[in-house]
Order: structure tokens, then C-alpha cells, then sequence
């Protein structure tokens, strides 16, 4: 086929162009843009005339580097779409993580006995996805066992849990895993005790 090429390019000279079909019949011919039946009728003429396969082949040659460009591009656009996609994947498989934790902070708080809450303070606030809580108790409580539970204003139990609050850099922390799938933006009760002890209670906002 190379020496075919080479002789085809050298061995048929039309310096007068005699028969030729002109140049965007050849593109055409060479980016395939043009159907069998049409270019079947110059197939004999570029097989006996080198000025023709001479443009011809270099049309081609173009048509084969533009397909190889966009080849290219095509597949760098996939590659950057599925790299967002993927990143976009990850950020929504990392946003709830995110979100499950909530800190609440009861140093500096009252501390009111039973289940009536201070009206003079802000209420807490978490978000209904929170899976669990991290809560800093009051200054100078014990480490131990203590009971959460997040009831409504009528007192309805809607989560209830225990976990063992520890002493970290002189902060009596306590972490409990909660659900909250069932509830829905309002304002609740959260009540903290040592087991055994009497409820303190704080107003909750859940958003």
C-alpha cells in the first residue's frame, strides 16, 4: 500500500488538472462525508491522477487529526464529568457526616431541677438529622452513667438514651448516640440526669 501511495503521488502528473473534481469534492471524499454512490465516480480519476491523491491525501491526513483531537476532547470532557460526579458523590456522602454530630454546650447554664426549663435562656438548637450528641455538662459534674431524653412541651418521650460522661481537659463531656428519624422542626425538651438523680431540663429547638 506504500509503495501504491508513492507511486500514485509521483507517477501520474495532470499539470492541467484535466477531469479533476476540485478540492471540497476531495475533503469530502476523505472525511467520508460524501456517500459511495457519489464518490464512486471518482475513484478511477484519483487512482490515474497524483495532483488529486496528492490533495487527497493530505485532506485526509487533516481529517485523521481532527478525529484524533476529538477523540481526545471527548474523552477528557467524560473524564472531567466523571471526576465532578465522583466529587460530587463524595461531598454528598460526607455532608451528613458532618451534620449527625451536634455539641451542646451546659456550662454556663442554669441548672433547673425537673422538667421545667429556664425561660430567661435561648433554647438549645440541632438539626433533625443528628445521630449524635456531644453534650459539655454543667461545671462540676461527676463523671458516670447518666440518662438523656428529649420529650415534647406535654412531656411525650421521643428519644431516650444513656451513655458514660468522662472527664476531658476538665470538661465533663457525655456522648449518646440518638434518632431522631420520627421527629420534625420544633421546639422540645432535653433533659439530663445522672442516673438515679433528678431530671434538669433545657429548652431544644430542632430545625
Amino acid at each position: 500500500m506504500d509503495a501504491l501511495s508513492r507511486g500514485l503521488l509521483k507517477e501520474f502528473p495532470n499539470p492541467e488538472r484535466t477531469g479533476c473534481p476540485g478540492s471540497e469534492v476531495l475533503k469530502k471524499i476523505a472525511s467520508h462525508k460524501m456517500p459511495l454512490s457519489e464518490s464512486e465516480r471518482w475513484l478511477d480519476h484519483l487512482g490515474s491522477c497524483s495532483p488529486c491523491y496528492t490533495d487527497f491525501s493530505a485532506f485526509r491526513a487533516a481529517y485523521q487529526r481532527y478525529r484524533t483531537r476529538s477523540g481526545l476532547a471527548i474523552a477528557a470532557s467524560i473524564l472531567i464529568v466523571a471526576i465532578l460526579a465522583g466529587w460530587a458523590l463524595f461531598l454528598r456522602q460526607e455532608e451528613p457526616l458532618v451534620a449527625q454530630t451536634a455539641v451542646l454546650d451546659l456550662r454556663n447554664r442554669s441548672i433547673p431541677r425537673g422538667t421545667e426549663t429556664n425561660p430567661a435562656e435561648p433554647p438549645l438548637e440541632i438539626a433533625h438529622n443528628v445521630a449524635h450528641l456531644k453534650i459539655y455538662l454543667p461545671l462540676g459534674s461527676s463523671e458516670g452513667l447518666y440518662d438523656v431524653r428529649i420529650v415534647t412541651a406535654t412531656e411525650e418521650s421521643v428519644v431516650t438514651t444513656s451513655g458514660t460522661a468522662k472527664l476531658k481537659d476538665h470538661v465533663t463531656v457525655l456522648e449518646v448516640w440518638i434518632s431522631l428519624s420520627s421527629t420534625h422542626p420544633a421546639r422540645y425538651i432535653l433533659q439530663v440526669r445522672k442516673t438515679g438523680s433528678e431530671w434538669n431540663s433545657y429548652p431544644l429547638f430542632m430545625r
